[in-house]
């Protein structure tokens, strides 16, 4: 769920830090944000964050930085945590598993942090959940979209998973756009497991899957599918190709004039950072479900009081959206607050206990509320359509949505 924006440069990131802390850099890809309290240091509780700063999904990672450093903000400038100061430390997961086990090695090792929020791919999620879990014994909070069937122990999901991107939508996207669906993937592990949930969903609902299909990463030759879509008369192309494909992809489906017969683009994934990727007219009415859009923010005050205070603090071209699991970093970082709240305590049994049951009634989208011994999260999910390059709300569900896991 991926595309390729500039790096940030070391300077560019740094300068991203300056708010009433100290950002200093210990290290490549190494960060520490001490609050400007005095002795700071001293008590502190320390918050560690592994995320690509660097590498493809750098404006995910960026993003995801920026909510951290927001909320921990707000928290230093409230009195902080059990009355301690929060000091946070950023290591850079590269979107390179190798580099991420060291870096995140260090946040625990070195750094001896309470908790650790982070990752965006399953992959690094597989790669550096050992290293905090099993051999670190430190809490793991993962805040990103994704395939489901994470059930370790100590790690909670606060992003959402396919039954809650799935169970409303399927049937909307039928209503809205036809029974006939084509399932164009990825090769790799969130396509993979998501499409086997939305099959079902789709022919639990009277819908027909024509056909699914993986391609390589880097695959951006879509011509034989394109042709097997028109040919097939599909009606909706649920899509879980991820750039640099997506890109080509759609604009070939374009071409081939699969929009102007009324197909229907479908794709969970998609935010307000992926929207750029193609044309506006190249993927109007591309419809997406997620737990948060910033076409909420006029009729959702506290959406809109997260989304201008984000905008404010980081202007530029990290945006704060749900796809880059800036939305589930926010969520993720409160409940951590709330549980830690609860247990008076930063120990990790203790913390765990608490989180099991945490729950906010204000966050982007919507109250959220993990499910006790699911390790997973209820929250509100909406359904948005593309409109002239923007996004328009159309649906949204009626409460908060049940994660259906563990």
């Amino acid at each position: 769920m991926v595309y390729d924006r500039t790096e940030l440069s070391r300077r560019r990131f740094l300068s991203n830090f300056a708010f009433a802390s100290a950002a200093v850099a210990v290290g490549p890809g190494s960060w520490v944000i001490r609050p400007d309290w005095a002795n700071a240091a001293e008590g502190s509780i320390k918050l560690g964050i592994a995320t690509d700063l660097t590498g493809p999904i750098g404006y995910a990672g960026n993003a995801d930085a920026n909510v951290a450093r927001m909320v921990v903000k707000q928290i230093n400038d409230a009195g902080g945590l059990l009355g301690r100061p929060i000091e946070l430390l950023i290591e850079d997961t590269a979107s390179n598993e190798s580099v991420a086990v060291g870096n995140v090695r260090k946040l625990i090792q070195r750094d001896k942090v309470d908790m650790v929020l982070g990752g965006i791919t399953s992959s690094m999620r597989n790669a550096i959940k050992d290293v905090i879990v099993a051999r670190g014994k430190t809490l793991y909070i993962y805040p990103q979209l994704y395939e489901g069937k994470e059930c370790t122990p100590y790690l909670f999901c606060t992003g959402p998973t396919p039954a809650q991107q799935c169970d409303e939508f399927i049937p909307w996207l039928i209503k809205n756009g036809g029974k006939r669906f084509a399932l164009p993937s990825a090769n790799y592990v969130w396509p993979h497991t998501l499409n086997v949930y939305a099959r079902k969903v789709i022919e639990a609902n009277g819908g027909e899957v024509i056909f699914e299909e993986y391609y390589p990463l880097d695959q951006i030759d879509f011509s034989s599918t394109v042709n097997r879509i028109i040919s097939n008369k599909v009606d909706v192309v649920f899509n879980t190709v991820i750039p640099p494909g997506v890109g080509p992809f759609f604009k070939q489906l374009y071409e081939a004039g699969f929009l102007k017969n009324g197909g229907r683009l479908a794709c969970v994934y998609y935010d307000e950072n992926t929207l750029g990727i193609n044309q506006a007219n190249e993927i109007e009415g591309l419809a997406s479900c997620l737990d948060y859009f910033k076409a909420l923010t006029p009729d959702d005050p506290v959406s809109a009081k997260i989304q201008a205070e984000y905008d404010k603090q980081f202007p530029g071209t990290f945006l704060f959206a749900a796809g880059s699991a800036a939305t589930g970093t926010y969520r993720g970082l409160k409940l951590w607050e709330a549980a830690v709240k609860e247990a008076g305590k930063v120990e990790r049994d203790a913390v765990a206990a608490a989180l099991d049951h945490a729950k906010i009634t204000e966050g982007p989208g919507g109250p959220a509320e993990m499910v006790p011994g699911q390790r997973h999260c209820k929250m509100k999910m909406y359904t948005a359509v593309a409109k002239n390059g923007s996004y328009e709300i159309v649906a949204r569900s009626a409460g908060l949505v049940d994660p259906k896991e563990c």
